[in-house]
């Protein structure tokens, strides 16, 4: 009656809650329609995505989906929730955004970790210098406590193999960054065992060698025995996903151009994190989006390109993918920061990726680091960035958050 007062019905309480995942997942569904693409929208599996969708439906106590072979469709309660549910993703967004926007303490603890390693370049230190401070930067950071690492011999190439309990073999090559003049295996543990935690998988971190003591093309030598070994190991190169930052990114594009030259299988996928691939370093962001750790192009040449390359024409594409033909290499991932000063890289290596028909997708984070995957265990973008390559990597393992390792 018009006149009775308003009666709220309490809502049931569900034994477990109602996670952003699940909605994530079931606005996905509903705007494609199909569980496949969705899936891969999210960088799940089908069967994953579908348990996200069950849990939902469990939760409110209805069913939201009519589901068949190749088509899901709303029924009328899913058709409710889904405005709903949308309104709530895009709030949580904006709040998170916001937060992010007026907190500047995670971007001033990543500029604070980089500043030794920045001061030493712009006053012209030495490359042991250069490189102790890497280290030092890299010892700050240690792999997830779930994580093994143990030393191998990777078809003549000293490597780290880094796996969760219990041991698995190692489906992912990761190619670390530094130029080609610094970092190491052992520095990189702390990102290759995320990636092999979140990926469920092992990794292997060749520890090739660096210039100007071992130029062009030592790394790319030293690469491409890791890959053969893994292959060797009894891993089929079909199960095996690339990974590299930085110029590990540019160095895994070397990889993949030379198996594709001399007609060697290819991996599944290729991940790559903030990736330097313009060795002339002419490949650049506006002013505006300068980060701390910009130089200037002919600074960058003469610090790291001429020692990598020692006479090696800078023009030969296989160490300048962006003038390579890239047709018929595996889907890649491309990962950047919006205030990165490589973003053009990766922007351009997209466009040309695509261009001759590479499945190549471009991912954007809002924060203003080159390389900030590298502090996945406190900075929230990162995290998401690492999960995200592992889930590209290695689609056919779950995927376990990274925020209680960190």
């Amino acid at each position: 009656m018009a006149d009775e007062p308003a009666t709220v019905l309490p809502f049931p309480h569900a034994p477990d809650a109602i996670e952003l995942r699940h909605l994530r997942a079931f606005v996905a569904v509903a705007e494609e329609l199909n569980f496949a693409r969705a899936a891969d929208r999210l960088y799940v599996s089908a069967p994953a995505l579908s348990r996200q969708i069950r849990a939902l439906e469990r939760l409110v106590g209805c069913q939201l989906l009519e589901r068949s072979t190749h088509r899901a469709e709303l029924t009328l309660a899913g058709e409710a929730l889904l405005e709903r549910a949308r309104a709530v993703l895009r709030d949580v967004d904006a709040a998170v955004q916001r937060a992010q926007s007026v907190g500047g303490e995670l971007v001033g603890r990543v500029a604070r970790l980089w500043e030794p390693v920045i001061d030493l370049s712009a006053t012209g230190a030495g490359i042991d210098e250069m490189r102790a401070a890497f280290e030092a930067l890299m010892a700050q950071f240690a792999p997830p406590p779930e994580i093994d690492v143990r030393a191998v011999n990777a078809g003549g190439v000293p490597a780290l193999s880094l796996s969760p309990r219990p041991a698995r073999a190692a489906r992912l090559l990761y190619l670390h960054g530094g130029a080609y003049v610094l970092g190491s295996a052992f520095g990189y543990r702390h990102l290759a065992g995320a990636l092999a935690a979140a990926a469920g998988t092992g990794v292997l971190i060749p520890d090739f060698r660096l210039a100007p003591e071992h130029p062009f093309p030592a790394a790319l030598d030293d690469a491409l025995a890791a890959y053969e070994w893994m292959i060797e190991a009894g891993t089929p190169p079909e199960r095996i996903g690339l990974a590299g930052d930085s110029s590990g990114g540019g160095l895994v594009l070397s990889l993949l151009l030379t198996l594709k030259q001399r007609g060697l299988p290819l991996p599944r996928s290729a991940a790559l994190l903030c990736p330097s691939v313009d060795l002339s370093w002419e490949t650049g962001s506006a002013p505006a989006e300068r980060s701390a750790i910009a130089e200037s192009s002919e600074q960058m040449r003469r610090r790291f390109t001429a020692p990598y390359l020692a006479g090696h024409p800078i023009d030969d594409p296989v160490v300048s993918p962006l003038s390579a033909d890239l047709s018929g290499l595996p889907p890649m991932l491309i990962q950047a920061a919006t205030g990165d000063t490589m973003l053009a890289h990766a922007h351009r290596l997209s466009e040309h990726a695509r261009e001759l028909g590479v499945d190549a997708r471009l991912e954007l984070y809002p924060t203003a680091t080159h390389d900030f995957q590298l502090f996945w265990s406190f900075l929230p973008e990162a995290a998401d960035a690492v999960e995200r390559a592992a889930r590209f990597s290695d689609a056919e393992q779950a995927v376990d958050s990274l925020r209680s390792s960190g």
